[in-house]
């Protein structure tokens, strides 16, 4: 069962939303620093879902669940008319992450791939308190040196669980 090789990565679509929103929900308990919103995460996943200015690609076996996601939105910087490829979120289920397979490297692989089908800039990072330089070291191995840094004054990441419920409309 735990053969990195079984491993694939493919487009969610709309039919994958419960299980995408149930890790979107779960990636934001982990490590938010704000409340989440479940009808704002749904509004960042769902044109995703449907590839509308971005991709949500799954990781996981053939035919069964989804194992993780990397949410990517096809837009512009604040002070550019060009276009960008951005990672909102990679995150792996917890019941998957010292399986064999590296998915978190396989998407962040997966993002650089849709950048240079495209042929626009990825900006991506790492926004977490937890195993931060273990991942700025595996996004190093995989996009080179980083371009400076990102700092929360008055928050931690992981500082908000919002236990959120499904959405009530």
């Amino acid at each position: 069962m735990d053969n990195p090789d079984d491993l694939t990565i493919w487009l969610a679509g709309p039919d994958d939303v419960d299980e995408v929103m149930a890790l979107a929900i779960a990636a934001s308990d982990e490590n938010g620093f704000l409340p989440a919103d479940p009808r704002k995460l749904l509004e960042g996943v769902w044109p995703a879902l449907n590839r509308d200015h971005g991709l949500c690609a799954a990781i996981g076996r053939r035919g069964g669940r989804i194992e993780g996601v990397i949410l990517l939105n096809v837009g512009q910087m604040w002070y550019s008319q060009s276009p960008i490829v951005e990672e909102r979120a990679i995150f792996i289920d917890p019941e998957y992450r010292s399986a064999k397979g590296g998915r978190a490297a396989r998407l962040a692989e997966y993002a650089k791939s849709v950048a240079d089908g495209l042929d626009i800039p990825l900006v991506i990072g790492v926004l977490s308190n937890e195993r931060t330089r273990a991942k700025v070291r595996m996004y190093g191995r995989i996009f080179g040196e980083p371009s400076g840094a990102f700092f929360i004054y008055g928050a931690r990441t992981g500082s908000y669980s919002s236990n959120i419920q499904e959405l009530s409309n």
